[in-house]
């Protein structure tokens, strides 16, 4: 396996800032002399938690919410992002009380994975939810979100909806089914 020297960043500068995203631009040189220059959205805080609650060992509880970039109402994970000094795991609760009415006395993390890493420094924090109660917290949404029960043996058929589109969603819920099946 070739082992390659990171490249030498010559220069940082912010080309673009919104509320939600900063996009920064790296001058970079490679091991070879090559020169480049790549733009990348910079993380803000410590990434996002992605939780699978499970009701019991085969149900798992998803959520119907609006989504901007497809405009669109999607099913998939409750999701939310990890606030300043807040612990992976506390945050993964204070979501899943926020967004589906629940909270869970056995958190595990399961992974921490990237989107587009080329392009992002964003951390998703996925992290399986068992052991659930019922306790509601108000949250940030601008609407009441759906909460939608689904067989994790009926995994094939949730992937085959239209709505279900999420990436993260889909690899959290195998990532969990191998989890579980390798626990029995």
């Amino acid at each position: 396996m070739l082992k390659n020297k990171k490249p030498t960043i010559h220069q940082k500068s912010i080309v673009a800032s919104s509320r939600l995203f900063t996009v920064e631009q790296l001058d970079l040189e490679f091991s070879n002399g090559e020169r480049r220059q790549y733009e990348r959205l910079i993380r803000r805080g410590a990434g996002a938690v992605l939780i699978v609650p499970m009701l019991d060992p085969d149900t798992v509880l998803l959520i119907r919410e609006y989504a901007g970039g497809t405009h669109r109402y999607e099913l998939g994970l409750p999701k939310g992002k990890v606030e300043q000094d807040e612990a992976i795991l506390d945050a993964a609760n204070r979501e899943i009380m926020e967004e589906v009415g629940y909270e869970s006395t056995q958190l595990t993390l399961l992974k921490s994975v990237t989107l587009a890493p080329q392009y992002m420094q964003h951390q998703t924090h996925i992290v399986l939810a068992q052991q659930l109660r019922p306790r509601r917290e108000p949250g940030d949404e601008p609407e009441a979100l759906e909460v939608v029960s689904w067989a994790l043996s009926e995994l094939d058929a949730l992937q085959a909806r239209d709505d279900f589109t999420e990436a993260r969603s889909i690899a959290a819920l195998y990532m969990v089914r191998e989890f579980l099946r390798d626990l029995s």
